[in-house]
């Protein structure tokens, strides 16, 4: 798994580095801009070794507000198949949803707080290098906060929100039941109901449990 890291402070740099070395994945790239982040990414591309995954801190040089979020929205641009990893100081709802607001798959949100948990950490670099979703709890909270202003979600249970919340961080109906302390068909019950009360019917061209995500983040 190949990882192009993007972060301006060259001892957290190193530090993520060794952190997913250590853990078997390739490093290939490490940058302290934007601008540097995109030209790696197009040098690799250029000889047909696009990475797996780029993990970049929200906030980069020059201006230090929003480079390196723009920077994986450009590259999700470029380059769809691209999983994102942003790390952030504390939850920007803004960049978040800016993020968030095409296709959830190989994208992940979290706070820089969640690296000092190595083994989730990596965890959540792989899912996303994988296509998977990885958002940090007080990201999903925040956006769960914002989502009880619409409508769509409504007529969901008090339950059945906290499952889509853990699926929308990207977590299996395993390690949900685990969390919640319930039972592994109880979580696919709760689930289904979903699926259910939004509309989502099941169809072999729609993955439902990645509508439902999308329907939760955009609401």
């Amino acid at each position: 798994m190949r990882v192009v890291i993007a972060e301006d402070s060259v001892l957290l740099r190193e530090g993520l580095t060794r952190l997913l070395t250590d853990r078997g994945l390739e490093v290939v790239a490490g940058v302290g801009d934007g601008e540097a982040l995109l030209k790696a990414v197009a040098d690799l591309a250029g000889t047909g070794e696009l990475p797996d995954v780029v993990v970049a801190d929200v906030r980069m040089p020059p201006t230090h507000t929003d480079e390196g979020v723009r920077a994986c929205v450009e590259l999700r641009r470029r380059h769809p198949q691209l999983g994102v990893l942003v790390l952030s100081q504390y939850v920007e709802e803004r960049y978040a949803s800016e993020l968030l607001a095409g296709s959830t798959r190989g994208v992940g949100y979290l706070l820089k707080d969640r690296v000092a948990e190595v083994r989730e950490f990596a965890e959540a670099v792989e899912r996303v290098a994988a296509g998977g979703t990885a958002l940090d709890p007080e990201v999903v909270a925040q956006l769960l906060s914002r989502s009880r202003r619409g409508d769509v979600l409504e007529g969901l249970t008090p339950r059945e929100r906290e499952v889509l919340g853990l699926m929308a961080e990207g977590r299996t109906n395993t390690a949900i039941a685990r969390q919640l302390v319930v039972s592994d068909g109880a979580v696919e019950k709760h689930v289904s109901n979903i699926f259910l009360k939004l509309g989502l019917a099941q169809s072999p061209e729609d993955h439902r449990r990645v509508l439902a995500v999308l329907t939760y983040l955009n609401s």
